[in-house]
């Protein structure tokens, strides 16, 4: 997919990554005096060797949109909650993350399932680095104080068949960082993600529009009215 100089991703290749053991260490349920815990440093040790997470972006503007769609950059994009919160911040950022190829190499070479557990683990830290990073440089870079982020997938009003869409918003770029799509637009390296980040005075996160209980992934209580208040297409007779 050829792009024009204005619309040339950017990539951010050089992530620092080092572990939050205190966290990890949390997360697994290793304590202190856990004859596991040596085994666990052992791995984290080899991992930071391991792991280049990365990220690229590129800024799309809105064009048009409709109820239940929004323009960006000559590419239309079916979802009412994308279109609503991009109403006022008239632009979004397109994004993949990754915790990084070499991670993922890594833990496809481990054996005992109690460290693929973890490798696991350490994956998502990583992935958490390359966000963290993505996060940071669009906040300088473009000067924006507020920024929530929509994901294929995560609701049904934008699901993961769209996947392909932000790809291509993307070309090549999520192939230089080392992210592919499968045939049912999964991610891999799995400990990946994309969508997009737009400025907003309200922060937004996809988990207060969704109901599931006991989601380890949750960033935000569900808010049952929030979808009626905010993004219910009008009944107003035309």
């Amino acid at each position: 997919m050829s792009m024009d100089q204005q619309h040339i991703p950017d990539i951010i290749g050089s992530i620092s990554f080092k572990a939050d053991r205190r966290q990890l260490q949390r997360i697994l349920h290793v304590r202190d005096d856990s004859r596991y815990l040596p085994m666990l440093m052992d791995l984290v040790d080899e991992a930071e060797n391991y792991a280049r997470p990365k990220a690229v972006y590129r800024e799309a503007y809105v064009e048009e949109g409709g109820e239940d769609w929004v323009a960006l950059d000559g590419k239309r994009f079916i979802s009412r909650i994308m279109r609503v919160n991009l109403e006022e911040a008239g632009r979004a950022f397109f994004f993949v993350a990754t915790c990084g190829r070499e991670l993922e190499e890594w833990s496809l070479t481990i054996q005992d399932i109690l460290e693929k557990f973890w490798a696991d683990a350490i994956k998502e830290m990583a992935l958490a680095s390359a966000v963290r990073a993505l996060e940071e440089q669009l906040r300088q870079r473009f000067q924006i104080s507020g920024i929530s982020a929509m994901n294929p997938g995560s609701l049904a009003d934008w699901p993961l068949t769209a996947q392909p869409d932000v790809f291509a918003m993307l070309g090549d770029a999520p192939l230089v960082i080392g992210v592919t799509l499968t045939q049912s637009c999964a991610m891999n390296p799995v400990k990946s993600v994309s969508g997009i980040y737009f400025p907003t005075v309200t922060s937004f996160a996809s988990c207060q529009l969704c109901p599931r209980e006991n989601c380890r992934g949750r960033k935000a209580p569900f808010e049952s009215e929030l979808f009626e208040k905010r993004y219910q297409v009008s009944q107003k007779a035309g």
